[in-house]
């Protein structure tokens, strides 16, 4: 190891201001470190015991979340400089918050932590007392907001999943209900037949009709009519039926127009059913066909809320490993579903390259640049008009846009859009911290960029993400 020298200091941005006799001290208790590329500077919990510049190399610096390290930041540049910043506040017994590796060979200025608090308070009293309130004050104000931030973005998609939910629950709930109904209907036919009042022969034909029934009414449900062919439909059945003399014929015809069944079916019923009350032959047919299709609605509501907890399992990556190989039209597509009360007058277009192939990424924040992304679009367009996803692969590169067709950005905000805290929602709206977030994720977590188009048409954000990397 070696001193630095006075004009080594002054090369170097953080002292070129000095003094002669100023840079004489610092020098005077400064040494030159050497590392190779991989090697440990300092691991999170060490003691803050030096303050280091860096004089040519690079370095990465880690911070540890839920027992992983993650990248908060890579630099190469001459003169940037870390470890025990914060040496001039004097807190007991400080310790390194995060890591530091290098990534190439590295040469480093290295200060003792006492000599530059020492340094700093003969020197700069004044900035010792404005930083130290300045610090505690961005950062208090910083974790208020992000905090409030991310209670707005969970209360929002809570929100959004709540009336999701509710839905198909209420529909499962409201057929259920009815489904009960229509058994109690079908337990007082079976007792009638019970009780000797169909003949044997008539009931096989009937229940023969009943599934043939039960079998067209599931095609005829999955082909498509116009409402005013349904009408139609409906009248023809209802007249029909009040010719055969049947009682409460515009209750029953609804039922089988719904299952697509005619005019041609009553009358073969009606065959079936012989000498037998037509009334109560068909009565029983409609009771079966409005529980199959009330058992289809449940059927229906039930699945629509399994995929709605399919798609909140697939945004958070509950369970997950936080770096995983995905493919994003997931994340894309749960993401809409998160968001869909918001995007419920947006028409929603895709034009995915399906043969992408899945990427390394931290799956759960990534996708949060794209709820920021999509949640932005959705507030341009006042919550009506045209979001489009779009995905391809460019060289090695994988590009994800995200567009709406709003007004645009202004020509003095484009510049600012990625600042934290710089927002143009009215306040309590919005804290300025999505595209900030978004940036940082896409940057500094991915080794990505995300960039922006906009004119009077609307507003492209795109993001580019590395088809192979090796994330921290």
């Amino acid at each position: 190891m070696s001193r630095a020298s006075t004009d080594e200091l002054r090369s170097l941005f953080l002292f070129e201001h000095l003094s002669e006799t100023q840079l004489a001290w610092l020098a005077e208790r400064s040494e030159h470190l050497a590392f190779d590329a991989g090697a440990s500077v300092y691991r999170p919990g060490d003691p803050a015991r030096h303050l280091y510049v860096l004089l040519d190399g690079a370095i990465r610096m880690t911070r540890p979340v839920n027992g992983e390290d993650v990248v908060t930041h890579e630099t190469g540049h001459r003169g940037a400089y870390f470890g025990a910043t914060r040496a001039w506040a004097q807190e007991e017994d400080p310790v390194y918050v995060g890591g530091v590796r290098t990534t190439a060979a590295t040469r480093l200025v290295c200060l003792p932590a006492e000599e530059f608090s020492t340094f700093m308070h003969e020197h700069f009293p004044l900035a010792i007392h404005m930083l130290d309130g300045l610090y505690l004050g961005v950062r208090n104000a910083e974790a208020t907001i992000q905090q409030r931030e991310h209670l707005a973005r969970l209360g929002t998609l809570s929100a959004n999943l709540a009336h999701e939910l509710n839905n198909p629950a209420a529909a499962a709930v409201r057929a259920t209900g009815q489904l009960r109904g229509r058994v109690a209907g079908m337990r007082s036919k079976l007792a009638m037949i019970a009780g000797g009042q169909m003949s044997p022969t008539t009931l096989a034909r009937l229940v023969r009709v009943q599934e043939e029934a039960v079998e067209r009414a599931a095609k005829g449900r999955g082909s498509i009519r116009t409402p005013l062919e349904e009408a139609d439909l409906e009248d023809a059945l209802t007249d029909h039926l009040d010719g055969l003399g049947v009682q409460a014929a515009y209750d029953l015809a609804p039922v089988f127009a719904a299952a697509g069944l005619d005019v041609a079916w009553v009358d073969a019923v009606a065959r079936d059913a012989g000498d037998e009350p037509l009334d109560g032959a068909l009565r029983w047919l409609a009771y079966t066909l409005e529980t199959e299709s009330l058992m289809d609605e449940i059927e229906d509501a039930t699945g629509r809320i399994s995929t709605l907890v399919a798609a909140v399992k697939q945004y958070s990556y509950v369970d997950s490993a936080s770096v995983q190989e995905v493919d994003v039209h997931v994340g894309l597509d749960s993401t809409v579903v998160m968001l869909s009360h918001k995007l419920r007058s947006v028409r929603v277009g895709r034009d995915y390259d399906r043969n992408l192939p899945k990427v390394p990424v931290h799956a759960a924040e990534l996708n949060q640049v794209w709820t920021n992304l999509i949640d932005n679009a959705a507030d341009a367009m006042g919550g009506a008009g045209t979001l489009t996803l779009r995905t391809r692969a460019e060289g090695e590169e994988l590009v994800v846009e995200v567009a709406d067709d709003g007004p645009g950005i202004p020509a003095g905000v484009r510049e600012r859009v990625f600042e934290a805290f710089f927002t143009t929602k009215p306040p309590g709206d919005g804290s300025g911290l999505g595209l900030d977030t978004a940036r940082r994720i896409v940057v500094n977590r991915h080794h990505g960029t995300i960039d922006l188009a906009t004119g009077p048409d609307g507003t492209c954000f795109q993001v580019r993400l590395p088809l192979r990397q090796s994330l921290a």
